[in-house]
């Protein structure tokens, strides 16, 4: 039986944790599918890329607002397609190549899981083989949760995991939920011609985002798709290409597809954790220590497997946690889950950090609040924008910032100066008054909304 001194299952954000620091130990990656995890293959990167195709045939479609005289904004699904994945699969067979031509890395094809406590048994390609291991990092990621109405239904149906590689896109695409999945590629298919339809059990979309944030983008949304809010799926019927969705309202859809996007679940459930010892919260969730210590002696854990916030960047500096605990054991740092930004690539952006002011409301908080809208600054009048804003929340006391939110163009990137301060504890004062703001550049609905601020 193979021995290893560490084996890290998934090839995702687990295989950042294996660098040349640790060349004097025998490690093993398992992996079942392309190297890389969901992010690379079938998530936040390849959508991220089609996103931003949807925004250039979105722009071109609306150069006459600026006077330009353009051709309709046609959006090649069959050549986009395989120019993002072209490029990422590609970069998934290089990860592991990279792993395999490594002198201290084995390769094990296929799924694993615990026979007791640090052994193992990867099954793959019609083999079993069963390996030990001193200390193993658990990376195994999450997958779509589809709810019984459509799995119990036989039917046809995507997820995020499959519907960015469809041959075309479909004539009317209905998608199931109303979060940042759903928002994504309900603007990436709507880009590549899909009519669409977004069936949402909560009355706004976006819900968990400040009310400022989730009511404008609903608001913006029904003005490109049919939105059904406040309703749930009770059935699927008819056939493939043919789908008939009823609803608990006494309304249907009908429909050529169907996008699931209403969350996603640990993938826990295939790794027999009950034999390692290893615990798992009501949702799946392995538990970890602040160190990502699981209950099991020597083994860890990191990504969407176990964490609170499952984000690419949080499973990557989970990862780097991880990597410092396995080589200074005594000398354990934590992972802070501190001012944690996230973004949502629809259209229009939309980023956040901090709480909203439904959190800040719920908690008692003392707090202020300001918003400055896009059309406020010059550069916001060079975009003719008359949706976006950005608004900030802040402790009158401390001066600090508690949350701030951004619906607009560029959100993703004017939120990280947001972020800085809050993660170093600059006050609202030093950030809006120390540093230059370039005029007449986007920042200044930033640097305006700072200011704003009744501190």
């Amino acid at each position: 039986m193979p021995h290893h001194d560490l084996v890290v299952l998934g090839a995702g954000s687990g295989n950042t944790v294996i660098d040349d620091r640790f060349g004097g130990l025998d490690v093993a990656v398992v992996e079942e599918g392309p190297f890389g995890g969901t992010c690379l293959n079938r998530g936040c990167i390849p959508s991220k890329m089609l996103a931003h195709t949807a925004d250039v045939a979105d722009t071109v479609r609306e150069a006459g607002r600026f006077d330009v005289d353009a051709a309709p904004g046609v959006l090649r699904w069959p050549r986009v397609r395989d120019r993002v994945f072209g490029r990422l699969d590609g970069q998934a067979a290089e990860g592991e190549q990279g792993r395999r031509g490594s002198d201290f890395v084995t390769v094990h094809r296929g799924r694993a899981r615990f026979t007791g406590e640090r052994t193992l048994v990867v099954e793959g390609d019609g083999r079993e083989v069963h390996i030990t291991a001193d200390r193993v990092v658990v990376a195994v990621g999450s997958r779509p949760v589809v709810p019984p109405p459509v799995r119990d239904s036989g039917l046809p149906y995507e997820t995020s995991d499959t519907i960015m590689r469809r041959p075309t896109p479909p004539r009317h695409l209905a998608v199931l939920g109303g979060g940042y999945i759903a928002a994504e590629l309900a603007h990436v298919f709507h880009a590549a011609g899909s009519r669409i339809t977004i069936i949402e059990k909560q009355e706004t979309l976006l819900a968990p985002q400040d009310e400022s944030v989730s009511r404008a983008y609903t608001r913006l949304a029904r003005s490109a798709f049919d939105v059904r809010t406040g309703v749930e799926l009770t059935g699927l019927e008819g056939e493939p290409g043919r789908l008939r969705l009823r609803l608990d309202d006494g309304s249907a859809v009908e429909a050529d597809a169907l996008l699931v996007a209403v969350g996603r679940t640990p993938n826990s459930d295939t790794i027999d954790a009950d034999r390692a010892g290893i615990a798992l919260r009501e949702d799946g969730r392995v538990v970890v220590d602040a160190h990502q210590r699981t209950t099991a002696p020597g083994v860890f854990a990191l990504g969407d497997v176990c964490t609170p916030v499952p984000l690419k960047h949080v499973a990557n500096r989970e990862a780097q946690v991880v990597a410092h605990n396995l080589l200074h054991p005594d000398d354990l740092i934590a992972t802070s889950y501190d001012a944690v930004p996230a973004a949502v690539f629809t259209r229009p952006q939309i980023a956040q950090v901090g709480r909203t002011e439904r959190e800040c409301r719920d908690a008692g908080l003392d707090y202020t609040t300001a918003t400055r809208r896009y059309a406020d600054v010059a550069y916001g009048w060079a975009l003719e924008d008359t949706a976006g804003f950005c608004k900030v929340i802040a402790d009158p006391g401390t001066g600090r910032l508690l949350g701030a939110h951004i619906l607009g163009p560029q959100a993703s990137t004017l939120i990280q100066p947001l972020v800085v301060a809050m993660s170093l504890g600059i006050d609202v004062p030093t950030l809006a008054g120390t540093p230059y703001w370039i005029h007449p550049a986007l920042t200044e609905v930033v640097a305006n909304a700072l200011l704003d601020l009744d501190l």
